[in-house]
């Protein structure tokens, strides 16, 4: 008997469109012989569609690849219902006739609202599985300041940075800069602490444009981070597991234009052709090793379960090799990273969704053996 996912997509952040595009090659790649898929999209102003409305906002390539029961997707709408025996979300017809529970899920959504641990914590709350990291590595995960926290206590070696919240810059804009024109100075980079994709990213070069850079920011988070601009190559690796997780070979986008090395939302996304992902990064077999080694460590370190990618700064001038951050629901787009390094490490995005769901059933076996009560 296939089990029903349901694949939950787009949500309230900035990152919506990309989730929109991730969840089009997980619909596109899952195993059909498996599984039957049941979409949920959520839309930027936070509504939860219906499957048939969530199939409207994919392409008819998309909408093509769903072998599912008909009825699993002419539901009316969905809904958390409190009998765990049911796994907690279903879809159900107007008057609530015809529950449909699903089995497990997977929350393809970036960014706030779904990478963050919200979305996680409802899940729980539901008894469901669900693909990815849990609720404690979703939300440090997400949070750029406290993740460089468990990576420096993990004795992983990160960059020059300093956070402060948005209020502390629109009350006293002058003593913010002043203290990143001390403790970072320039070029930097401005960044939400709590966002991905590039969005509201931007480099300093001096006062007038860091001024810029924190109000772009400021717009998408209420807690900003700046950090040292660097001379260096940036290198991904890929994690897959649970308590025993393994990496994958390490990535890198090579620029064409180096006057426009910084990879920001349009090129990462849009096509422009300045850059090319390359698997394996044109690195030797011990650095590899390493990448490796302390992409685990930092997977490790968030108490991340399932699925995350992190990324490395390789300096040019040192040789150094520095943790940057983690993504615990990393991009899965044609373009993305992720799906990619699994390729070029001899395992295709099809076999990588098998075993995600797989890891998503055991974490919830595992955490079922926890006892509630005394």
């Amino acid at each position: 008997m296939k089990l029903r996912v349901g694949v939950i997509f787009g949500g309230r952040s900035g990152e919506h469109e990309i989730a929109v595009r991730s969840a089009q090659t997980v619909i596109e790649q899952i195993d059909k012989s498996k599984y039957d898929v049941v979409p949920i999209a959520i839309s930027q102003d936070g509504r939860w569609l219906s499957p048939s409305e969530s199939l409207a906002l994919l392409p008819g390539e998309t909408r093509a690849a769903i072998d599912s029961d008909l009825s699993l997707l002419e539901n009316d709408d969905i809904a958390l219902v409190g009998d765990t025996a049911r796994r907690g979300l279903t879809t159900f017809k107007e008057g609530g006739a015809g529950l449909v529970p699903l089995d497990v899920i997977f929350p393809v959504l970036h960014g706030t609202f779904g990478e963050d641990g919200t979305i996680q914590g409802l899940l729980e709350m539901a008894d469901l599985p669900y693909v990815g990291c849990g609720v404690l590595a979703s939300s440090c995960g997400m949070d750029k300041a406290v993740m460089k926290i468990l990576f420096r206590d993990a004795g992983l070696p990160i960059c020059k940075h300093i956070w402060f919240l948005r209020n502390e810059f629109e009350t006293n804009p002058a003593a913010v800069t002043a203290q990143v024109g001390k403790q970072i100075g320039y070029p930097c980079f401005v960044k939400p602490a709590n966002l991905g994709s590039s969005v509201g990213v931007s480099k300093a070069v001096d006062i007038s444009s860091l001024k810029d850079a924190i109000a772009l920011a400021a717009e998408y988070d209420r807690k900003i981070i700046v950090e040292e601009a660097l001379d260096m190559r940036e290198i991904e690796c890929a994690v897959l597991g649970n308590d025993d997780p393994k990496a994958s070979r390490p990535g890198e986008y090579l620029i064409r234009d180096q006057a426009k090395a910084f990879l920001d939302y349009t090129e990462k996304y849009s096509g422009t052709g300045n850059n090319e992902f390359v698997v394996p990064a044109p690195v030797s077999q011990e650095l590899a090793a390493k990448i490796q080694k302390m992409a685990v460590t930092a997977f490790k370190a968030v108490d991340g379960s399932g699925l995350a990618r992190v990324d490395f700064f390789l300096r040019n001038d040192t040789g150094e090799l520095l943790v940057n951050e983690i993504n615990t629901m990393p991009g899965l787009t044609d373009a993305s990273g992720y799906p990619k390094m699994w390729a070029g490490t001899g395992k295709e995005f099809s076999v990588v969704i098998d075993e995600l769901i797989e890891l998503a059933l055991e974490r919830h076996e595992d955490k079922s053996r926890n006892k509630t009560s005394r």
